[in-house]
């Protein structure tokens, strides 16, 4: 089994930050919209609640095919599969929570603004751990996201 772990650092109004580990090594920051306390995930409004996803490959969505085209050996997005009341979670690219849509964005740094938290050198981060993840999705292990709020 991979195992990633993601733990919040910050949650503002605007956005919550977080740090992602890969079978227990730091990996990357991360970066999500707001947590609410409702737990009802609301499309590019709310983070991901608290538990523990199963991780997959959605191929042939129209981000997928954006990103098979950008990324060398991409072959579907990262996702995060059985998110309560919302069907299209993924992992991907961006620097603020205006890119997250409700998705895990990651970074290999982060900074703290007024308005929330952003990230840099998001695509690096997604060339690094991408590979990795869908390596051994590919070849049957069972890969997991454990969020801890």
């Amino acid at each position: 089994m991979l195992r990633l772990v993601l733990n919040t650092i910050q949650s503002t109004e605007e956005s919550t930050l977080g740090a992602l580990y890969l079978d227990g090594a730091f990996q990357c920051f991360t970066l999500e919209d707001r947590v609410r306390t409702t737990g009802v995930k609301a499309y590019g409004k709310t983070a991901i609640p608290a538990g523990t996803y199963e991780i997959g490959l959605r191929k042939g969505s129209p981000m997928a095919k954006r990103y098979d085209k950008r990324y060398i050996c991409h072959d579907g997005m990262l996702w995060l599969r059985d998110v309560n009341d919302f069907k299209w979670v993924y992992i991907h690219t961006g620097n603020s929570a205006n890119d997250t849509k409700g998705c895990i964005l990651v970074g290999n740094s982060a900074k703290k603004t007024l308005q929330g938290s952003v990230l840099r050198e998001s695509r690096k981060a997604y060339q690094d751990l991408y590979p990795r993840v869908c390596e051994a999705v590919e070849s049957g292990l069972r890969v997991v996201i454990k969020i801890n709020r």
